[in-house]
């Protein structure tokens, strides 16, 4: 290797997808990740956070078995990092229970261990469940530069990395498992522009990247000088091993250029790409090649088939439209056409026989009962069970293709239109699902038909049904329930925001008496600030409020 004549450290940022529990896997690719960089002459590559087992493992960590696993990973790896130094997560067992640990591989052997120490037990985070917080510092010399350990949030806290570069460290060395979230990236870039600036020590910050169950990750990691400059970025949504220089020194004002590609993408881009790699990692990594969803000719399932075909391919996605006397004959022809246009399997299925057939084997019982919301749902329900069996007999994971706005306040069907092991759309508001529709069309192809966006959305369940004739219109909807939800506004703040009361209460009183039915439904792409699943945990069973009358439909 050439002989710098600065002081510089050649950075390897290892943005790898990795699947929790892949402990084979992991290891492999971090090994491949440490060859690439050692060719490329890096002095140190940067992991991941729990890069070994990756991030959540959850209760994985406490089966010792899984943990000797983590170790004898751990030693693997250690044999491999000669003429490079790695900083590798992994949780490692400690005489007080599980660290999430770093550890700083050298010479064939690991040379320090870090032990993180702001464990996040907020949102998705339950890291005081699995972890005990470490308490020391950690600073190694790489290249003759001192380096500093901290791990995620501890980088958003002042005190560990104030502690590190009072304990001597010229520069911060990050490994992450943050997840995306639409409004994340400036958020994340001016915290370390800040933490950078604060201690007048430079940040490598390495990110996971990938989908693991209901969160996605999105790498975003980044180099930032001493100055809060972000001197080089690896690419946002993107695996890969890539290298970068970070100096301990001040920067000179010639070199303190921005770098920040991400910051020029629009929202729908960010967004749209975050859905199509959280919908791909979880159709592969849990042993799927294919997808089946319901295209209905509306715009929910015609944007979940984009994603779908984004995601995974045209051969690897069955369309199937399920039409019944209230479809329009426009709805089949639009989802032919998106079909036709993206190349997927369509398969037209109708339910009217199977329809007729319920009815009359329940005509007995429902003597004397009118027809109500029972026989809309049977419609949805009799599609979910069609769908399911297509799901069985080929082996195709079913995606569900409901959004946030109707799981908030229950305008989907329990084992009807909530059927599926995946939903793509289960955080995008209905206002933003036509928003990232008409991104999709921006590339000149008209992959969902102009119609399907610009007609008003409908169920099609009952003759000249509209969803506004139930619910408030979107813009106005989703308004509410942003404030609800991810704020945790009451209703007078609510209102007090510009929103009429009795609209705002039913709203609420919609999205409390409803839980039952989201604790039923899909994992789904978190993208928000707060999303249905394991950052909104709400009783099912309660009397906070006063409710509309319970129904199940």
């Amino acid at each position: 290797m050439a002989k710098k004549h600065n002081r510089t450290l050649r950075v390897a940022l290892a943005q790898l997808n990795l699947c929790v529990g892949d402990v084979a896997g992991n290891l492999q690719k971090a090994l491949e990740a440490l060859q690439n960089a050692r060719f490329r002459q890096a002095e140190v590559i940067l992991f991941p956070e729990l890069a070994l087992s990756s991030y959540a493992p959850e209760d994985l960590v406490f089966r010792p078995d899984f943990l000797a696993q983590m170790e004898a990973g751990l030693m693997a790896l250690a044999g491999e990092a000669h003429g490079i130094t790695a900083v590798v997560g992994v949780p490692l067992a400690a005489g007080d229970g599980v660290h999430n640990a770093a550890c700083v591989l050298q010479d064939g052997r690991c040379i320090g261990t870090y032990a993180k120490q702001e464990l996040p037990n907020y949102r998705v985070f339950d890291e005081k469940r699995w972890f005990v917080a470490g308490q020391d510092s950690l600073v190694v010399t790489i290249a003759g530069v001192r380096c500093g350990v901290v791990v995620c949030e501890d980088i958003w806290h002042e005190e560990p990395a104030r502690r590190c570069v009072a304990a001597g460290a010229e520069l911060l060395l990050v490994p992450n498992a943050s997840p995306y979230r639409s409004d994340k990236l400036p958020e994340r870039h001016a915290l370390l522009v800040a933490q950078a600036r604060r201690n007048q020590c430079p940040i490598a910050y390495a990110n996971l990247v990938g989908g693991q169950d209901e969160l996605v990750f999105d790498g975003d990691s980044m180099l930032v000088s001493r100055e809060g400059v972000r001197v080089f970025s690896a690419p946002l949504l993107e695996e890969g091993v890539f290298i970068g220089e970070l100096s301990p020194d001040p920067l000179p004002s010639a070199q303190q250029t921005e770098h920040n590609p991400s910051a020029a993408l629009t929202l729908e881009q960010h967004v749209y790409q975050a859905l199509v790699l959280g919908t791909r990692d979880y159709v592969r990594k849990n042993g799927f090649q294919g997808v089946l969803l319901g295209l209905s000719g509306g715009i929910d399932s015609a944007l979940t088939l984009a994603i779908a075909v984004d995601a995974l391919g045209t051969e690897n996605v069955h369309a199937v439209m399920m039409p019944f006397r209230y479809t329009a004959q426009m709805s089949v022809e639009d989802a032919r056409q998106q079909a036709e246009t993206l190349g997927v399997r369509f398969d037209i299925i109708p339910i009217e026989p199977v329809f007729e057939g319920f009815t009359q084997a329940l005509a007995p019982v429902f003597t004397g009962q009118a027809a109500d919301v029972t026989e809309e749902n049977l419609q949805a329900r009799i599609r979910g069970m069609l769908l399911m069996s297509l799901s069985n007999k080929f082996g195709r994971l079913l995606l569900s293709t409901s959004n946030k706005s109707e799981s908030a306040v229950g305008y989907t069907t329990l084992y009807g239109d909530m059927c599926g092991a995946y939903a793509p759309l289960k955080d995008v508001y209905k206002t933003l699902v036509y928003r990232l529709a008409r991104h999709c069309n921006r590339q000149g192809r008209e992959v969902i038909p102009l119609r399907v966006i610009e007609r008003p959305p409908s169920a099609e369940l009952a003759p000249g049904q509209l969803d506004q004739d139930s619910l408030p219109p979107y813009e106005v909807l989703d308004a509410i329930l942003q404030c609800f939800i991810e704020q945790d506004m009451a209703v007078d703040a609510i209102v007090a925001a510009g929103f009429e009361r009795g609209t705002v209460q039913r709203v609420v009183n919609l999205v409390l008496l409803n839980e039952y039915k989201r604790r039923q439904a899909p994992p789904g792409t978190r993208i928000t600030a707060r999303a249905f699943g394991r950052d909104w945990r709400y009783p099912i069973t309660s009397r906070w409020r006063k409710f509309l009358p319970f129904k199940e439909n």
